[in-house]
């Protein structure tokens, strides 16, 4: 009897695994059967110009939105992973913020903080500077949301570098930036590309907080996910399955790509 506990125990593993995974698989292949009936949903001109600009308006903001969230991300992460201070407590707390604020929330935040009557905005806005409303606010929204799951990753990177490694270059003689540029960095790249992975997924998926600070305006502001609401609200479903199964194709290529190259870097 004791010995059948372990069988008994996996195979009820196995089976909620597979409900978990039947869970998560069935959205993902429902939607990409339906979008074979719907392959011509997009032939119309005024359809397949909106999926374009959204498309290319997506990739270009959440890969400046990536850019930004590595290059302040990864210096923010290093310092919380090193500091113990009372201060770097209360900012990791602060860094989750994003990931807790609903998104409608979370627009409106950036709208009292960057917007025209903002407290920013509105002295940007007196010197000619506008941010809401603006291809920069998506950037800004997408940075927003997303930095947390690069900053997290990170931060558990650095934290699990062996220190005399460090300490050893350093009693060598190597400055503190060949450092952290020849020791430091290397150690923690996975835990870097696996963070800014995540962080590019978000910001490309990213719909509440831009659309409350930025619009939907075509070419400018309207990203994938807002057209994809555009298409559905204006009860075009078909436009709006096809265009999303473009978006989750776009990640998974991507997804796949950064694999095969962290694979071949290791």
């Amino acid at each position: 009897m004791i010995g059948s506990r372990p069988t008994r125990i996996w195979v009820l593993m196995w089976i909620l695994a597979a409900i978990g995974i039947a869970f998560l698989a069935l959205p993902v292949v429902s939607l990409f059967w339906r979008a074979i009936d719907y392959r011509d949903a997009v032939s119309d001109a005024r359809t397949r110009g909106i999926l374009v600009d959204a498309v290319m308006l997506s990739l270009v903001t959440s890969a400046l939105a990536m850019v930004l969230v590595v290059g302040f991300g990864t210096p923010l992460a290093y310092v919380l992973a090193r500091s113990q201070s009372r201060f770097a407590k209360i900012v990791d707390a602060v860094i989750d913020l994003p990931i807790l604020l609903p998104p409608a929330v979370a627009g409106i935040a950036l709208l009292t903080a960057f917007g025209r009557a903002g407290t920013l905005g509105g002295w940007l806005d007196d010197r000619g500077v506008q941010i809401g409303f603006t291809t920069t606010a998506v950037v800004l929204a997408q940075v927003f949301v997303s930095s947390p799951f690069f900053i997290r990753s990170a931060r558990a990177g650095f934290m699990r570098i062996d220190r005399n490694l460090e300490d050893a270059a350093a009693d060598l003689g190597a400055p503190p930036f060949t450092v952290f540029r020849r020791i430091t960095l290397p150690l923690v790249r996975n835990s870097l590309v696996a963070g800014a992975v995540l962080a590019w997924a978000r910001a490309l998926g990213e719909f509440g907080a831009t659309i409350m600070f930025a619009g939907s305006r075509r070419g400018v502001t309207q990203t994938m996910p807002l057209a994809i609401y555009e298409r559905f609200g204006g009860g075009d479903l078909p436009a709006a399955i096809v265009m999303s199964v473009v978006l989750l194709g776009i990640s998974v290529v991507f997804l796949v790509m950064v694999r095969v190259v962290g694979e071949r870097s290791v």
